[in-house]
């Protein structure tokens, strides 16, 4: 299994436009950061977990020539706004599967109307095939199974997703312990820290190492990074050794 890192910004990305933070005028690669996703591919299947606004520059930037689904975590837009650029895959592919909580399904269907309608439809809109996504019932991608974990964003329900040794968690602030034993025993983890200050509705630092320690995966990467965390080359040096920062276009095996 490969993973790619197609964003692990926060909902502005880095830079922010118009900032003089810093961090934002950083030079380094590493420093920039698109909206968060992540792209699964095993057995020539690719899959990316949410489609942000960013996801048309993600996909020219990490080729694949076959998308076989979207699993979406919520309905914000950093996560969701582009949909529609599943044109191209749509008119090669027909009906793009697309898994995701009924609330969301419904967000999007206001939002998307056009994506979703069965009757009348534009020529040029592309389609999705629904799937709804519930808590404890796990699914299958082909014949793999696919864990879905329950958290809160502040109070908005979000769905992580374990699938094989692999388990993505974006936009998390609390989950409960039920959840957690269905994550133990991953080899790579992928969790939100935002930045070193508290926050409402992210893990911050602190927060994000202390759930990692509760874990204990093999390996962990932070993502949904703002730029208030600080340079990525400094932070990092801060990390205990099985825990690094994510950056866009990072590509790890499992």
């Amino acid at each position: 299994m490969k993973i790619t890192f197609l964003g692990t910004g926060t909902s502005q990305g880095i830079p922010v436009i118009g900032s003089n933070h810093p961090v934002c005028l950083s030079d380094d690669p590493k420093d920039k950061r698109l909206r968060v996703s992540v792209l699964v591919s095993w057995d020539r299947q690719h899959y990316v977990i949410d489609c942000g606004p960013d996801f048309r520059q993600q996909m020219l930037r990490n080729p694949v020539d076959r998308l076989n689904g979207i699993l979406f975590t919520h309905e914000h837009a950093d996560h969701t706004a582009g949909i529609d650029d599943i044109r191209p895959f749509f008119f090669r592919q027909g009906d793009i599967p697309i898994y995701a909580h009924r609330r969301v399904i419904s967000s999007l269907e206001k939002r998307f109307d056009y994506i979703f309608v069965q009757d009348d439809r534009y020529p040029g809109a592309p389609a999705v095939k629904v799937n709804e996504v519930k808590a404890d019932e796990p699914f299958l991608l082909r014949d793999t199974k696919v864990v879905p974990i329950q958290a809160y964003h502040n109070r908005l329900q979000v769905f992580g997703y374990r699938i094989k040794d692999f388990v993505y968690l974006t936009d998390v602030k609390t989950i409960e312990d039920k959840e957690i034993e269905k994550i133990k025993g991953c080899k790579l983890l992928a969790v939100n820290a935002l930045r070193k200050e508290p926050h409402h509705s992210h893990f911050n630092l602190d927060e994000a190492l202390e759930f990692i320690e509760k874990v204990n995966p093999e390996r962990a990467y932070l993502t949904h990074i703002s730029h208030h965390m600080g340079f990525h080359e400094e932070v990092e040096k801060e990390l205990p050794a099985n825990v690094r920062i994510a950056y866009d276009t990072l590509t790890l095996e499992i």
